[in-house]
């Protein structure tokens, strides 16, 4: 999930630590799932390359991880673009969800190191301090993406984090389409604090329960969005 979670939404100083390929993957990545590049734009690597100021190399080598990724298709001799977004994914990716988010949540109540779990203390903290009505939609969603990582990398599977990372960087692209006519948002954060709680106190079945619930109510209420627009 990089850096903080949601793709990069970059930490200020952590671009020296990353290769170029890295740096044009994550800033990509933050735009297809923000929709800066909305869903059937066509993929320029020279354009990219320029707007990022990276060169064509590390662009070329970000877009074929993005393919993997399912955030961009390359057609031959029509180019490269961004995958679009249909209602059907939607519930392909809840199905996928609503299977592994459980399975995370209550592996990492199980196996979570006590430094791992001060770790989700702070990220309670900051959620327990998050102003909804005065955040911006990437506040907001890096909010969200650092509980939902938080406890992928708790979990302490590599493999499931990396499955779990995909899935959710595909919701949140789905998300954002729908973010300003959420009427729950507030308590779309808000139910994170019980999850977390109950991965800190070790509460296995308590923590797949809540995570299959709230995976449950992010496709109810996206799927209501979208079609009362």
């Amino acid at each position: 999930m990089g850096a903080v979670a949601f793709g990069t939404l970059a930490i200020a100083g952590e671009d020296t630590k990353k290769s170029l390929a890295d740096l044009a993957y994550e800033r990509l990545r933050d735009r297809l799932l923000m929709l800066e590049i909305k869903p059937g734009d066509l993929l320029n690597d020279d354009q990219l390359a320029k707007d990022l100021e990276i060169g064509r190399t590390p662009v070329r080598e970000a877009l074929k991880r993005l393919e993997l990724d399912r955030l961009v298709i390359t057609y031959p001799r029509r180019g490269t673009f961004a995958t679009r977004v249909e209602v059907t994914d939607l519930a392909f990716i809840s199905e996928i969800r609503a299977q592994l988010e459980p399975l995370a949540a209550a592996r990492a109540a199980r196996v979570a190191s006590a430094a791992t779990k001060e770790h989700l203390r702070e990220v309670m903290r900051a959620v327990e301090g998050f102003d909804v009505s005065a955040a911006s939609v990437v506040e907001t969603l890096r909010l969200d993406a650092s509980v939902h990582q938080g406890i992928y990398a708790a979990a302490a599977n590599p493999h499931l984090e990396d499955i779990l990372i995909r899935y959710d960087n595909l919701a949140t692209r789905i998300w954002c389409m729908v973010l300003d006519r959420l009427p729950e948002l507030e308590h779309h954060v808000r139910e994170h604090l019980d999850l977390l709680r109950a991965v800190i106190d070790g509460e296995e079945d308590r923590a797949a329960e809540l995570a299959r619930v709230h995976v449950s109510g992010f496709e109810q209420a996206v799927r209501q969005a979208l079609f009362a627009a």
